[in-house]
């Protein structure tokens, strides 16, 4: 790994521990009702008008049945904007209707904080569809996900009580407190740096050079020409003409990234000039993915009332994220073995020119498209500025492998700290089996109820991804998606179900899934992968509530020194990963060792 590349991830480090610490401090506040009196006031209304008040507490069932219903709520409002989006305001391009499976695979996809998108934005979607529907489920879901983690935090941080918070303050204050007020101040810098924001309707340029492109051929009546074996017939066209789309993007660009959503209002995502412009925003879009799942790290060890177990869970985090890094950047750089230089002879053994940049933007480079590649499969994001699909085998099982270890490597807004935590209730148990000990974490013990419920959180989604990659490949319909042959093949379908199944939505972008298969398989892992995970957080963060907190012993396991950093590490990765083990082995590891045999 090159000296830039080192100093780049170390900036980046630097950076995020002295941002996310004071929000973390924050974030604490708000979880624990602690705000300026200004605050309380303007909520109170809202709270009246919903039926609540801040003083009231839910059960952990009470909790999560509003959360579902909210959810529900969500998915049904979203599909019908984009289904009537044709016959509603704000929709200059003329946008027609949604596809049924389409509207129901991208209405699962923002309510799940998930953002796979099977469509292109800027020729699917309407302004208002984007901005009422999209955006707004991009405040809420991320909202969903801080207030789950909450509900976890005051489960350890209680003293013998049935209750963990109420759901309808929790979802308003996240919101209103911590996810509006970032996305303004960033959506301005964004603005700044050249991401567009207005509602003016599509431009058309005059490019300097004229463009041939195919195009289907059409008979006197506008029906495709076909030929003998039914398909159509093409023909040469050219253009000097380009369609440049516009739209308010700031706006959903800050919030895409503050709560690691990652669906982009253009197609290419956050390669997209007018997303993300310059390599300063393409950091501070880095920063903004990583930057409240640190900062709830803080707030965690605030809120149970020892930092250093905050500390610990970041350290750990941190670690493995490093590793991830170190292995993808040199990974690029090597490049592809089998693209000598420019005039080296095919034969000769010269490695790929400059490192592999097929795929990646040249504004932003090897290191940065590394990083940000990490970053966003570590976080439940799956924004992207390069193209994972050309990332080399071992680069693009890096991300995958991110996203198979349930994405508690930071990740997102919520789901990443309360799935950390879930592993370190295994941990511990983990060492009490070794010495013979009831496990406590935080003065709870951990008890068979808890123990049950922490082995469903854990294998929810390898079950999901991995039926649902078994189904693809058996199925005709399955098959038909695939732009490549053989292993990488393989590894493009390994690679969606993995996406959606851990509410990332990232793609290798070599599979065709805009179609109903695609569209029902991967909706259905979207929402299972979600709430199959959040519902028995919530009922461990109930239980725990309701035990006592124990005094600490000298036969107390340490949860805060560089032991337990080094337990929670492994617990994550032997645990996490060794489900997936034989799939990456059927996919990205044979097309390594196929791309590279005599090594």
């Amino acid at each position: 790994m090159s000296g830039s590349a080192w100093g780049l991830l170390a900036l980046f480090l630097v950076v995020l521990l002295a941002a996310s610490w004071p929000l973390g401090k924050w974030i604490a506040r708000i979880s624990l009702g602690s705000l300026p009196r200004w605050m309380l006031r303007v909520e109170a209304p809202l709270y009246k008008l919903a039926g609540t008040s801040a003083d009231q507490s839910m059960k952990w069932s009470h909790y999560a049945l509003a959360l579902l219903a909210f959810n529900a709520l969500g998915v049904l409002v979203l599909y019908a904007l984009q289904r009537l989006q044709v016959h509603l305001p704000l929709n200059p391009a003329g946008m027609a209707a949604v596809s049924p499976d389409s509207s129901f695979n991208t209405a699962v996809s923002f309510v799940t904080n998930t953002n796979w998108q099977g469509y292109a934005g800027e020729s699917t979607m309407a302004y208002l569809t984007q901005m009422l529907g999209l955006a707004v489920q991009n405040f809420l879901s991320a909202a969903t996900g801080v207030a789950v983690v909450f509900a976890l935090i005051r489960g350890f941080a209680a003293r013998s009580t049935a209750v963990i918070g109420n759901f309808w303050v929790d979802i308003t204050r996240i919101t209103m407190w911590l996810l509006v007020p970032l996305s303004v101040v960033f959506a301005v810098f964004l603005v700044g740096q050249g991401v567009i924001q207005n509602f003016d309707g599509y431009k058309e340029a005059t490019t300097l050079e004229i463009t041939p492109f195919q195009t289907a051929k059409v008979d006197v009546q506008g029906a495709p020409v076909v030929d003998e074996k039914g398909a159509p017939v093409m023909e040469v066209a050219q253009t000097d003409k380009q369609t440049l789309p516009m739209g308010p993007v700031a706006s959903q660009e800050a919030i895409k990234m503050l709560g690691t959503n990652g669906g982009g209002f253009f197609n290419a995502n956050s390669a997209h000039p007018y997303e993300n412009p310059t390599a300063l925003s393409n950091f501070l879009q880095m920063l903004a993915i990583f930057l409240i799942p640190a900062a709830l790290c803080f707030a965690f060890g605030i809120e149970v009332g020892d930092k250093r177990q905050g500390w610990a869970i970041l350290a750990a985090m941190t670690v493995m994220f490093v590793l991830a890094v170190v292995i993808i950047t040199p990974a690029e750089q090597v490049g592809n073995p089998l693209l000598p230089p420019l005039g080296v002879d095919q034969s000769a053994s010269a490695m790929q020119s400059g490192g592999n940049m097929e795929g990646k933007e040249t504004r932003f480079g090897i290191n940065a498209s590394s990083l940000f590649a990490v970053i966003t499969t570590a976080a439940s994001c799956g924004a992207v500025n390069t193209m994972h699909d050309s990332l080399t085998p071992i680069g693009g099982m890096v991300p995958m492998v991110m996203m198979q270890l349930g994405e508690v490597v930071f990740g997102g807004t919520g789901t990443g700290l309360y799935g950390m935590l879930v592993f370190a209730i295994l941990a511990v148990f983990i060492a009490g089996l070794m010495i013979g000990r009831t496990p406590e974490y935080l003065g709870k013990k951990i008890e068979a109820h808890e123990m049950k419920l922490t082995s469903l959180v854990i294998l929810v989604t390898p079950i999901l991804v991995l039926a649902g990659t078994a189904i693809a490949v058996m199925s005709d319909a399955g098959r038909a998606g695939i732009a490549n042959p053989a292993a990488h093949g393989f590894s493009e379908i390994l690679y969606a179900l993995t996406s959606a199944g851990n509410n990332n939505g990232s793609a290798f972008a070599g599979l065709s899934a805009n179609t109903p298969f695609y569209n029902t398989l991967l909706g259905l892992a979207m929402w299972f992968g979600r709430f199959g995970v959040i519902v028995p957080v919530l009922a461990i963060a109930g239980a725990l509530a309701a035990k006592k907190r124990l005094p600490v012993t000298p036969g107390t396991l340490p949860t805060h020194g560089p032991l337990f950093v080094v337990l929670l590490m492994g617990t994550v990765l032997l645990v996490g990963l060794l489900n997936y083990v034989p799939a990456l082995a059927l996919g990205p590891v044979v097309e390594h060792l196929i791309l590279w045999p005599a090594h």
